[in-house]
């Protein structure tokens, strides 16, 4: 028997039970998530053995190195809680046994803390390409070749913009959480 005491129809019993299968197609983007991962370590691995040989050439080189491979740690990071979180809010939940090792957000993050930390981290990887540019320029100013300063303000830009567009969301949350405990005192 359906809420409120009415009986569903066959077709509508059907219905509901497809659409809420349907969740299943969400699935394959979580396996291309992962695959992402694994290139993202390919790339990892490229970049520190490509530049090992050269740290110690200066430290600015060493600091390029540790900032670009930050970058990747925290983009290989986003991917995981993009598909941890969502597999679980969306698909179905993750059963890990007893397992220890199980992080202790999943299955904590909902839509909304989702978003928060998907910008937070688009913010912190923002800040690294925008310090390795800070970087470039003094390396630039060392040598002959010319600086785009163009893209640099590009970059400043575009960090100002997931800055405003992390704080706008964090704050649209707070109103939000702020409105449903107003409308559940009400009841």
């Amino acid at each position: 028997m359906a809420r409120g005491g009415r009986r569903k129809s066959v077709f509508e019993t059907g219905m509901e039970a497809f659409l809420f299968n349907a969740r299943w197609l969400m699935a394959p983007f979580y396996v291309g998530l992962v695959l992402m991962l694994a290139f993202l370590i390919v790339i990892f691995a490229r970049e520190l053995i490509a530049e090992v040989p050269y740290v110690m050439d200066s430290a600015e080189k060493s600091i390029l190195l540790v900032l670009s491979l930050i970058d990747l740690s925290l983009t290989g990071n986003l991917v995981l809680i993009v598909t941890f979180s969502g597999y679980e809010n969306f698909v179905s939940k993750i059963d890990t046994g007893d397992s220890e090792d199980r992080p202790s957000w999943m299955g904590t993050l909902d839509f909304s803390a989702l978003k928060i930390r998907v910008i937070a981290s688009i913010v912190a990887i923002s800040a690294i390409s925008l310090l390795k540019s800070f970087f470039e320029l003094g390396e630039a100013a060392s040598t002959e070749h010319p600086y785009d300063y163009n893209r640099l303000a590009w970059l400043i830009v575009l960090h100002l913009t997931f800055i405003v567009s992390g704080v706008l969301l964090a704050f649209m949350d707070l109103l939000t959480a702020q409105a449903e405990a107003l409308g559940s005192h009400g009841e």
